[in-house]
């Protein structure tokens, strides 16, 4: 409801190209926005939004001219593309990676992946996306900087050209989450591997890749769950400024865009599709703690 009022509030008009056309009668502004209830009073149009929302209406697009569902549908994939690939090669990294700095701190290996974290923590994703395009763009001429998703080509070619395109907006969000991740995942280990039960399993004989793998990650893996159920439901509402700076059609520039345009409905519509995942993703991080760790139980 407070997003519903400040776009409400707001200045812009979603007809505002209509107006300032000297070939559209006033009238036909007029119309429209009787139609679509902009000229309501700000309950009854949320009301509306809402009632229409649990009906499954998304509402209808000022901006693309089409219905919500299906104009968020055209970009979704995309952003799973991207996202999904990023966030799937952040935590294939992230993983190893930090309980290997966790279970030799200060070691040589401890210190270059902390540091290599620490940067690319540091970096935003702005920066770090302009130096891609700088590097592999412009000087070398390896990548495209823009992402296309109407690609002329069929077959393998057409796999080749989707990767090509990907991979720096890919590479780019993929440091910055396996960064972030990494770090968790060392703290985490640290944090458990000097309880006192896992010396008591070290002291009762069991190998260490067993004391390891169950008695130490599972329990660690908690906190990183947690951190991980809170940044999947951006995969839906995409990369805001990656998306921008590679030109990626997908839901991040469709948000920014709807934005400017005083898009009501799909903005409200992207939001609460967030909304829900952060709360569903929430629910499923709560059922995973009690696989991970035996001593959680649920009554």
């Amino acid at each position: 409801m407070v997003l519903f009022t400040v776009l409400a509030l707001a200045p812009g008009d979603p007809f505002e190209e209509l107006a300032t056309n000297a070939n559209v009668p006033p009238e036909i502004g007029q119309r429209l926005r009787a139609q679509f209830g902009l000229d309501d009073p700000l309950p009854v149009r949320y009301v509306h939004w809402l009632t229409s929302m649990v009906r499954g209406d998304w509402g209808f697009s000022f901006q693309s001219r089409m219905e919500v569902d299906r104009l968020i549908l055209q970009r979704l994939p995309v952003s799973l593309l991207v996202l999904g690939s990023a966030y799937g090669l952040a935590l294939l990294v992230a993983l190893p990676i930090g309980v290997l700095s966790a279970l030799r701190p200060y070691s040589l290996f401890d210190q270059i992946a902390t540091t290599i974290a620490f940067i690319g923590f540091s970096l935003p994703t702005f920066f770090t996306g302009l130096l891609f395009i700088l590097v592999f763009s412009i000087w070398l001429d390896w990548l495209p900087f823009i992402y296309r998703a109407d690609v002329e080509a069929t077959g393998w070619r057409f796999v080749v050209e989707h990767v090509r395109q990907a991979a720096m907006p890919v590479a780019v969000l993929a440091l910055f989450q396996g960064a972030t991740l990494t770090r968790f995942v060392r703290a985490s280990v640290l944090d458990v591997i000097g309880l006192d039960y896992v010396t008591t399993a070290r002291a009762k004989g069991l190998s260490e890749a067993r004391t390891i793998g169950k008695h130490v990650i599972r329990p660690a893996l908690i906190p990183v769950v947690t951190v991980i159920a809170l940044q999947l439901p951006t995969v839906f509402a995409g990369a805001v400024v990656t998306e921008q700076i590679f030109r990626i059609p997908g839901i991040g520039s469709l948000l920014i865009a709807a934005i400017l345009a005083s898009d009501t409905p799909v903005v409200m519509a992207i939001t609460f599709v967030y909304a829900v995942l952060v709360v569903t993703f929430n629910l499923v991080a709560d059922v995973v703690y009690g696989w991970l760790d035996p001593r959680i139980a649920y009554r």
